[in-house]
């Protein structure tokens, strides 16, 4: 249950790095800023996502850590430092995007690097 919950977070984390972290307004047009786009925390957090997944992906195929280096200490690790990352975004907007307000895409990011952790 707990290597499935990591695969489904990392990967969707990993997804939600390129959705809307932030809209807003401009000119008469919807504008959204994807969080590739939000700097290298956006691709930090992105490439968090794909650490989660490869974790398990290794540990499925049968190379496994070693025993100095529990998976779930891993998982936490990930999941840890990807969740102050995006806190990071959610509570501190770059001043390029002044206009914007924060998107469904950057929430999605906070519930999938809490879900690595879990």
């Amino acid at each position: 249950m707990g290597a499935r919950l990591t695969f489904l977070s990392g990967l969707l984390l990993a997804l939600s790095a390129l959705t809307g972290w932030y809209s807003g307004e401009g000119n008469g047009t919807t504008v959204s800023v994807i969080g590739w786009h939000t700097g290298t925390i956006g691709k930090v957090v992105l490439f968090l996502g794909l650490a989660a997944v490869l974790v398990v992906v290794l540990r499925e195929v049968g190379v496994g850590m070693p025993a100095s280096v529990p998976e779930s200490l891993v998982a936490i690790g990930i999941g840890s430092i990807a969740t102050i990352l995006v806190l990071v975004r959610l509570i501190s907007i770059p001043d390029s995007f002044f206009f914007a307000s924060r998107g469904i895409g950057i929430w999605i990011s906070l519930a999938c690097a809490v879900g690595i952790i879990l």
